[in-house]
């Protein structure tokens, strides 16, 4: 259980980092784009944003993933 609650924590902890250095790293960019959710679109974010909020959401669901699939040591 704490080796689960060590890798949540870890994972969502380096996912926030990368998530702030995302955020001041992305202010200067020039160059914008406006995804198209099919029924409505995005505000226009930096092209370098977009791709660091998925890499982001993968740190966040693979952390969360290995977590869950960690064995449960039998009593």
């Amino acid at each position: 259980m704490l080796q689960r609650l060590r890798l949540l924590t870890t994972s969502l902890g380096s996912a926030m980092l990368l998530l702030i250095v995302l955020c001041l790293g992305s202010q200067n960019l020039n160059d914008r784009h406006s995804l198209n959710l099919g029924f409505t679109k995005t505000a226009p974010l930096p092209s370098g944003f977009l791709v660091g909020v998925s890499v982001v959401l993968g740190v966040i669901s693979g952390g969360s993933t290995a977590a869950l699939l960690i064995p449960t040591p039998k009593s």
